[in-house]
């Protein structure tokens, strides 16, 4: 299983022979290119043409994140899984505002039941969860009236709202209270870690489509416009409470994340490189915890979940099967 690394450091990625290096005030690291799906660069790092085009035709993706630990972009290598049939037919779905509709449905559907079980799993600990378990379930009732694209995202923001005002009690920290969302910039400490980890998400299941004929272009849910990539958008919402929102719970109910691992910018609160190195480290656990498939009678990993809920959207898109978004049953 090839392996997403995560370079923090300052320093020079490098091409040696068939293999890469890099460069830092640690000294040198290889990185086997066999080994490598992606990298995901949080330091300042130098690179130059000649390594571009050998990670291209070792088909690895390289994802950039600021200073403050956000995603800026990526280097997504031409496609070699490209097909301009399914683009045609990922197009056709957008276009046609019946279709299109029937897939957002279905994503915010997908979210809605992951964000229950999530508060159920937590409700059977001791949480009191019942009033906001009711409350999404009667959102959630609402979902399948809705007329269009806009007004499903309203029902989605009214359930994620709900959910998170949820936290406060799964967590049991006055340090990490839930008050309101704030997105650009955080202001708690809390949505850092909400916005760090679905960063980390939304790049995690675009590393996955890369590996499928999907366009990561066009997608359902959230308009396709100038932003570069929104299908990882809609297939991270399924995800998020089920991943994310986990492994922030774990790490903050094992006391894993403090203060220190907190810095404050212009009334900005980011994870420092100590909190961001900790944070990846349960994030990748996640990714590669397995659990027993229904119908594959096996373990899965929730990476491999993430990429067979992309081959269902295809199947989906060809008209071959009707896409059933992934619902934990934990």
């Amino acid at each position: 299983m090839k392996e997403t690394i995560y370079v923090f450091s300052n320093g020079e990625l490098k091409r040696q022979a068939n293999t890469l290096y890099f460069e830092g005030d640690k000294g040198r690291r290889y990185i086997p290119v066999e080994n490598v799906s992606g990298l995901m660069i949080f330091g300042e790092v130098t690179i130059n043409k000649k390594l571009m085009e050998f990670i291209s035709r070792n088909e690895i993706l390289l994802h950039f994140f600021n200073y403050y630990g956000y995603y800026v972009g990526t280097y997504y290598p031409r496609e070699h899984y490209n097909s301009g049939y399914m683009i045609l037919k990922q197009a056709e779905h957008y276009i046609d505002e019946v279709r299109r509709l029937r897939l957002a449905f279905k994503f915010v559907e997908g979210a809605s039941a992951n964000i229950l079980r999530v508060l159920k799993y937590y409700k059977a600990r001791d949480s009191e969860l019942e009033a906001s378990i009711k409350e999404i379930e009667g959102l959630q009732a609402r979902i399948a009236m809705q007329k269009g694209v806009e007004e499903l995202m309203a029902i989605e923001g009214n359930i994620r709202n709900r959910y998170y005002s949820a936290f406060n009690e799964i967590i049991k920290s006055d340090e990490f209270s839930f008050d309101k969302r704030t997105k650009r910039p955080p202001t708690t400490k809390l949505d850092a870690l909400i916005s760090f980890g679905n960063s980390l998400l939304y790049v995690a299941v675009l590393s996955e489509i890369y590996k499928t004929h999907l366009d990561p272009r066009i997608g359902f849910l959230h308009t396709t416009n100038f932003r570069r990539f929104t299908l990882n958008l809609d297939v991270a919402e399924v995800f998020k409470p089920i991943i994310v929102d986990r492994a922030i719970f774990s790490m903050l109910n094992r006391g894993m994340l403090r203060e220190g691992h907190f810095m404050k910018e212009l009334e900005r609160i980011y994870l420092n490189e100590k909190g961001r190195e900790i944070f990846v480290r349960e994030f990748e656990d996640k990714l590669k915890a397995t659990i027993k498939h229904e119908k594959l009678k096996r373990n899965v990993s929730y990476r491999r979940l993430i990429r067979m809920e992309l081959y269902k959207i295809e199947k989906h898109l060809m008209g071959e099967s009707e896409y059933k978004p992934f619902v934990a049953r934990w």
